[in-house]
């Protein structure tokens, strides 16, 4: 466990790391509206300019939905283009929730998410409904949103400031993602960098915690 040798903090991504995720549902939602080469449009690993200024809370819900309606045929309904963006979004396995709780007993941990307002309020709701978790306050000591920020990933200055605000050392923090330029954005900012990929999830990285009292 040589990526662990140091670490006194850890700074996990959400989606894809803690939650389930699947791009692709989104995608085949947004082809039955009739949206064909949506993968030209919105990809994991690249989007246009305001999939990216709306992850970076610079316009609103209301902006981002009606850009996406241009997109469509007209009658389709806000409603629609909400399901079809947040079908994305699964499940929050157990055995990772109790991991992270173990993890806080021995690590400053937290987390540090590109996300936007519709997607970060239909998790709440969901893990509040599905769990009774009241946000994800309970498993980090601080959780870090980009829309709320006004900054994301992979930009050095996204880590720069959890680093400076919660007084962590680079070089003593681990960052964990599943997309390659965040990490690669992490290391540029000095911090431990893992590259989770498919199938491993993150009870691979910690081998043994979920066995420790």
């Amino acid at each position: 466990m040589d990526h662990l040798k140091g670490i006194k903090n850890i700074i996990f991504d959400l989606g894809g790391v803690i939650i389930n995720i699947d791009y692709k549902l989104t995608l085949a939602e947004f082809k039955k509206l009739g949206l064909k080469d949506v993968e030209k449009i919105y990809t994991q690993f690249g989007q246009l300019e305001w999939f990216d200024n709306y992850d970076r809370g610079r316009i609103s819900s209301d902006i981002f939905l009606n850009e996406f309606g241009k997109l469509l045929a007209p009658g389709t309904s806000r409603e629609q283009i909400t399901h079809a963006w947040n079908a994305m979004l699964l499940d929050f396995p157990q055995d990772r929730a109790e991991l992270l709780l173990k993890l806080k007993k021995n690590y400053r941990t937290f987390l540090l998410s590109n996300t936007n307002e519709i997607h970060i309020n239909y998790f709440f709701r969901r893990i509040k409904d599905l769990y009774g978790y009241d946000e994800m306050k309970s498993f980090f000591e601080k959780d870090y949103y980009s829309h709320r920020l006004g900054m994301r990933k992979p930009d050095v200055e996204i880590f720069d400031f959890v680093l400076r605000e919660n007084g962590l050392v680079a070089s003593e923090t681990l960052f964990i993602d599943d997309t390659l330029q965040h990490v690669e954005g992490a290391r540029r900012a000095g911090l431990r960098a893992y590259h989770l990929v498919a199938p491993e999830t993150i009870l691979d990285v910690f081998p043994g915690t979920m066995n420790q009292v």
